[in-house]
């Protein structure tokens, strides 16, 4: 997947440096080593293009980074997060870059995860958008879903992520609307930003010389009232980060209000409001929350060009879940592994002399 974690390492990445570019594996790599990936590597290489702190994608990326990679993009080191990466045999993926002193570490995002997001979206299927009672076979395979050797269940289902005012100031671009640019509203739930999302800003993005996107992201009560009991998937805090580290989105309304009233407008400024081809669901009280913008007559509705949508990713999941729980289990035990090896020789034998 593709998520603000990610995001967030990039940022640390291209603080590190001038230039960013960032190296994305093809599927058959990513099935090789890891698993069934959730985004297709034409989507991945998008979604990455589209984070602000990357500068370059270089797309089929070999999975061990080797010094000839790195002298190929004339890249000075290499950059990844404070965990294991290791290969389909075990070895870790950065040793010979990190033995030649041009390899750099940023710190992981506490509470997010790929593992982390597919075990939410496998544990929301229970009955999912339906009052049917499950099965008794998939009511066994959810309870002991995912569950290792170890005993952790690294499968919960709930966001561990805590937000902190520091990580939007890090996200946020900072800049104010400028006179001569063009204030562009869009509202939405933006649930495990995807290609889908991108295409639209981009398209919206594009409506303008000197666009200046705002974002406004529903409460997670709102988006559960009109997408269904089990969503959203990410949480508003999670939600807020995965589209600030977009290109397109200059600003973004956490909790906005679902109808867009002529007081948003006014306090935005407000020049255009856009909504995609997807279905507008009524307000509480049945009325159109795109009333006030249609009759302004600023109201546009804008085809990404893309099907894929939040329901699409969860049924990847769901397809492959079987797959996805074998992935963890193997990279528990591979990294298991690894640093039982890691220890084993930090452990010096002390001679009779001695």
């Amino acid at each position: 997947m593709v998520h603000y974690g990610h995001s967030n390492q990039l940022r640390q990445a291209r603080a590190m440096g001038d230039y960013l570019i960032v190296g994305v594996h093809t599927d058959e790599e990513i099935a090789k080593h890891k698993g069934p990936p959730v985004f297709t590597q034409e989507e991945r290489y998008k979604m990455v293009q589209a984070i602000k702190w990357v500068d370059e994608v270089v797309p089929a990326a070999p999975y061990v980074t080797t010094l000839e990679t790195l002298d190929k993009y004339n890249c000075d080191f290499c950059v990844h997060g404070n965990d294991i990466t290791l290969t389909v045999d075990g070895r870790d993926t950065y040793e010979e870059v990190k033995q030649a002193g041009r390899y750099r570490e940023c710190k992981r995002t506490q509470g997010v995860s790929t593992t982390d997001l597919v075990g939410r979206m496998l544990l929301v299927t229970k009955a999912h958008h339906s009052s049917q009672e499950m099965s008794s076979e998939y009511r066994e395979y959810a309870d002991s879903f995912g569950k290792c050797p170890g005993g952790r269940n690294p499968w919960t289902g709930v966001s561990q992520f805590l937000q902190t005012s520091q990580k939007i100031i890090q996200f946020a671009s900072g800049k104010e609307p400028q006179p001569g640019e063009t204030v562009i509203y869009v509202a939405g739930a933006f649930d495990l930003f995807h290609i889908g999302h991108v295409d639209f800003l981009e398209k919206v993005y594009r409506l303008a010389d000197r666009p200046y996107v705002i974002a406004g992201l529903h409460f997670d009560q709102e988006v559960n009232r009109y997408k269904g009991k089990n969503y959203p998937i990410m949480n508003l805090h999670e939600r807020t980060l995965s589209v600030l580290a977009c290109r397109y989105v200059s600003e973004v309304v956490i909790g906005a209000p679902y109808a867009v009233t002529a007081e948003l407008l006014g306090h935005f400024k407000v020049d255009l409001v856009c909504h995609g081809k997807t279905e507008i669901v009524p307000d509480r009280d049945g009325s159109d929350p795109y009333q006030e913008p249609k009759r302004r007559g600023i109201f546009y509705q804008i085809d990404s060009g893309s099907d894929l949508t939040t329901d699409l990713i969860v049924q990847r999941i769901i397809k492959n879940r079987l797959e996805y729980e074998a992935r963890n289990q193997k990279k528990e035990a591979k990294e298991l592994a690894f640093l039982e090896a890691t220890r084993q020789q930090e452990i010096q034998p002390v001679g009779e002399g001695d």
